[in-house]
């Protein structure tokens, strides 16, 4: 390992390992740690206000100013802000005055930790209270015209998901992502009058089952019955169980169907590892309980077979292509057509099925029991 790749894990391990992050004055918030941005070679800062840079877990202050606008790129090991190498491979960047931090043109509120990695690519990481990434995140999992009711149950599983992903990631460089596969951040830009009133009239509300916190997955359409989260992932508790859902019917998502041609499929599964020759036929084995399918089957002309379960032979098509393991598929003509209905992993709350419930004028109370059965709403303050 080169002497920078050395130095930049050091900095990493003292920046983040085993160390609870650091408070954000006068918030009265618990802090997360959202890492959005990550491989790039270079970055623009811009700080309309007074910023101050700082070494890693420490006061030292090792640049100052009025206001900023430079690139950020990486050199021998060391982070360059515009002209000025800073000695060092990770730094905190804080603003002051009610100034916000732009990364890459988005806005965002709290601190942001700019690191390099071994590869001197660049990783940014916000840290932020939870109350204020919240409003930045339920924008872009639920429509901010829909009830308010809808809203506010948004908000507390997005705020359940996010203190368990912080309790679960403490040893880790970050808590969250922001993207589909944690849940989906865009920073102040992406904050709403009615979206961000949903979280401020449920503040520190989060979901628990027998006093602790667990992680309140959600999704877009379940199409008629959610998914056991034991199926997907190693875990088995009562309110992520699944059942019936009546509720998502009006989803836009609630059936669909796509093409793929052979020879894509075929192309993901070499860059997946598995070598096959022409694909001759495809096959749904099994599915399971809720109607999603478990095992795929793949095989070539000369009887090569390869076996996928269903979720990985989603994820390897990609989860905006093939929106569900619910489905059905053909072969035709040389092309794979899917019929498939909902949208997501289907485990917890239905999205468009909580949508459905407050039409019929259910609470907010009543969608988070009927998706979690047998969790309870509580306060951050009384979890075990």
């Amino acid at each position: 390992m080169r002497r920078a790749a050395v130095i930049t894990c050091v900095l990493l391990s003292v920046l983040y390992a085993g160390r609870a992050p650091q408070a954000i004055p006068d918030t009265g918030q618990s802090v997360l740690r959202v890492l959005v941005i990550d491989n790039r070679p270079r970055i623009s800062l811009v700080i309309k206000g007074p910023y101050k840079v700082y070494a890693p877990n420490s006061e030292r202050v090792v640049m100052e100013g009025p206001r900023l606008r430079a690139g950020v790129t990486g050199s021998r090991g060391n982070i360059l802000i515009g002209a000025k190498e800073i000695m060092l491979p990770a730094v905190k960047v804080k603003a002051y005055k009610d100034a916000d931090i732009y990364v890459d043109g988005k806005r965002f509120r709290g601190n942001v930790h700019i690191a390099l990695k071994d590869d001197l690519s660049i990783m940014v990481i916000n840290e932020i209270g939870v109350e204020d990434y919240l409003y930045g995140v339920l924008y872009h999992e639920v429509s901010h015209k829909w009830p308010m009711e809808v809203l506010k149950a948004q908000a507390i599983a997005a705020r359940t998901f996010a203190l368990y992903q912080k309790s679960q990631n403490r040893l880790q460089p970050y808590d969250l992502r922001n993207d589909i596969y944690s849940q989906v951040y865009g920073g102040r830009a992406s904050e709403k009058w009615a979206t961000t009133r949903a979280v401020d009239l449920t503040k520190d509300k989060v979901l628990a089952y027998k006093g602790k916190i667990f992680p309140a997955y959600y999704h877009a359409t379940c199409a008629g019955y959610t998914e056991d989260a034991s199926v997907l992932w190693n875990i088995d508790l009562p309110p992520l169980k699944g059942g019936p859902c009546l509720y998502c019917r009006n989803s836009p998502h609630y059936e669909w169907t796509t093409d793929i041609p052979l020879w894509e499929l075929k192309n993901r599964l070499s860059a997946g590892g598995y070598n096959i020759g022409e694909i001759s036929s495809v096959k749904v084995l099994s599915k399971n309980g809720s109607g999603r399918v478990e095992q795929v089957e793949i095989k070539d002309e000369a009887d090569t077979s390869v076996m996928l379960k269903g979720k990985d032979f989603r994820q390897m098509l990609g989860p905006n292509e093939l929106r569900s393991t619910k489905f059905d598929l053909s072969l035709k003509w040389g092309t794979l057509v899917f019929k498939g209905s909902g949208w997501g992993h289907g485990v917890g709350m239905c999205q468009w099925g909580a949508f459905g419930m407050s039409r019929k004028g259910k609470k907010v109370e009543e969608i988070l029991s009927y998706y979690y059965p047998g969790a309870e709403i509580t306060t951050t303050d009384k979890l075990r």
